[in-house]
């Protein structure tokens, strides 16, 4: 590992820097300087924008994934590095906003019916159930759970913070259910075959995608739409904002705004001013008239 390599985990950990992001992170720098052959210590801004172009017309990344590299390359340069440059001189490619995959109840059911395994069933109702990332949903211990107050504790989520969610009687005894049959050793609800280890995120993206696949449904679910439709189902019960904020555990209101504002039964139920104009009263006038 070269000192600059070192130097710029070292950054990283000392901000708790999750450890998908500094895998993220070390990945797109390590292939920037490949694709110069040249250490990034020798190489400059333009020597940035012409990389992100070549991610973006000859390796066809999406605006995002390009977003990921600039920021990886912006905190090697301005933190580690400490170059006397700026955050706009990063110029990042417009992420297009599409609205979220939200999974109504009925999809969710179904999806369940067709999940491989009871561990990996229990897992992703977990995620549905407490609104879990998949990564926090394979870390959860049995210590974690608190039935007596009916809270489920929440270690090292993004960002690495702590947080409660809910835990719900239905999602309470699916839980013991699993427990009963499996009796998991060692501190993780959901272990790996390995000794010590709890399974893996990708574990619970292919069973997702399998049962998906299985139940012949043409809207794709993807653990992470199971937290979405989790929010979506909170706010169409009336649950404050707020309240699903701490659910979630956003650090910004308007993040989980982005997730709740896609409620389809909200949308729905939300009154076209067409309707009032057809049925109110001075319509009904018109047609005593005309009778």
């Amino acid at each position: 590992m070269t000192p600059l390599r070192q130097r710029f985990i070292e950054d990283m950990q000392l901000r708790n820097f999750a450890p998908t992001t500094q895998r993220s992170y070390v990945h797109y720098v390590a292939e920037f300087a490949r694709y110069f052959h040249r250490s990034p210590e020798q190489l400059d801004l333009e020597a940035v924008r012409q990389y992100q172009l070549h991610l973006l017309d000859q390796c066809k990344l999406s605006a995002a994934s390009v977003n990921t590299f600039t920021s990886a390359i912006q905190f090697l340069y301005l933190t580690t590095l400490e170059m006397p440059w700026n955050k706009e001189d990063f110029a990042r490619p417009r992420v297009e906003h599409k609205l979220p995959v939200v999974p109504a109840p009925d999809e969710v059911r179904r999806l369940f019916d067709h999940i491989p395994g009871i561990k990996n069933r229990a897992a992703l109702m977990l995620c549905f159930g407490a609104g879990l990332r998949v990564s926090e949903a394979v870390n959860v211990q049995i210590g974690h759970i608190d039935s007596p107050r009916m809270l489920l504790r929440v270690e090292h989520g993004k960002g690495a913070k702590d947080r409660y969610t809910t835990l719900s009687p239905a999602l309470l005894e699916v839980l013991r259910t699993y427990w009963r049959i499996v009796r998991p050793a060692g501190p993780w609800l959901f272990p790996s075959w390995r000794p010590q280890r709890h399974i893996s995120s990708g574990v619970l993206q292919r069973a997702c995608k399998e049962a998906w696949q299985l139940a012949g449904m043409p809207k794709r679910i993807t653990p992470h739409s199971l937290r979405h439709s989790f929010a979506s189902c909170l706010l169409d019960n009336g649950v404050d904002t707020r309240v699903i904020q701490v659910l979630l555990g956003h650090s910004r209101i308007d993040t989980t705004a982005r997730y709740t504002a896609v409620s389809p039964a909200k949308i729905a139920a939300t009154a076209s001013p067409l309707d009032q104009l057809l049925t109110g009263p001075a319509n009904s006038t018109r047609k005593r008239r005309k009778a």
